[in-house]
């Protein structure tokens, strides 16, 4: 009598339904996430194919390619069936999508408000699970002269010195700069202490003749300014 509930692996399925063969006979947009993140990790365990593992996998981040993103190799190590090797297949295969996403949107090299700023700094503040604090540095024609990281912090929060921001700003000439840093927690409403920092720095900078034109907060959904909101 047959057993109806063994498993079988990928190699007993359907060639039609194998991942790689239905990628080769039908196109990459034939498969689902599934079905790519299964080649990237090539094989499951002796419970579960590659296709279930994934679809475990995405599930646990809520079918969200983007949540997935953000994940670390310890986190997906814990998956059985994931070791660190195919943990980072998968953080690689995600940072390279990233990454061409990206590339498909003009980066400005002259930034005249909130959006430019955001647009040109978002890539280096996204997906990180700790607060980045950075400066973009512009000429008199508000061409970019740089973007420099002035700290780093943990996931609640981190210190910028203002004497290291103006130190920067002079070594480059700026006349005038952009202020920004990530809200890991996806909260755009700004703290006090964020606000009070700002406007400490925009009087300094007043007194060096250097303008500080914005302070952004980042998320991955999307950002807050200072200066389209009246507060700075």
């Amino acid at each position: 009598m047959k057993n109806y509930e063994t498993k079988i692996s990928i190699k007993a399925w359907a060639e039609e339904d194998r991942p790689r063969e239905k990628l080769s006979n039908q196109g990459r947009r034939a498969l689902t996430d599934a079905e790519l993140i299964a080649i990237l990790i090539g094989s499951g365990s002796r419970d579960e194919s590659a296709v279930e593992l994934s679809k475990r996998i995405l599930h646990h981040y809520g079918n969200d390619l983007n949540n997935l993103g953000r994940a670390s190799i310890a986190e997906l190590s814990r998956f059985k069936g994931i070791g660190e090797a195919k943990a980072i297949s998968i953080i690689a295969a995600l940072e390279v999508g990233r990454r061409r996403n990206e590339t498909g949107e003009k980066v400005p090299d002259v930034v005249i408000g909130s959006k430019d700023a955001y647009t040109l700094m978002r890539p280096l503040l996204m997906d990180l699970k700790h607060e980045e604090f950075w400066i973009l540095l512009l000429n008199q024609g508000c061409k970019v002269l740089g973007k420099e990281l002035v700290s780093k912090g943990g996931v609640v929060g981190t210190v910028a010195d203002p004497k290291i921001i103006f130190n920067i700003a002079l070594q480059h000439g700026a006349v005038s700069l952009m202020m920004m840093h990530n809200h890991p927690s996806g909260n755009l409403k700004p703290s006090q202490l964020d606000i009070d920092l700002t406007k400490k720095i925009a009087n300094a900078g007043r007194m060096l003749d250097i303008r500080v034109l914005d302070h952004l907060i980042i998320t991955n959904e999307g950002y807050y300014s200072f200066a389209d909101e009246g507060v700075l």
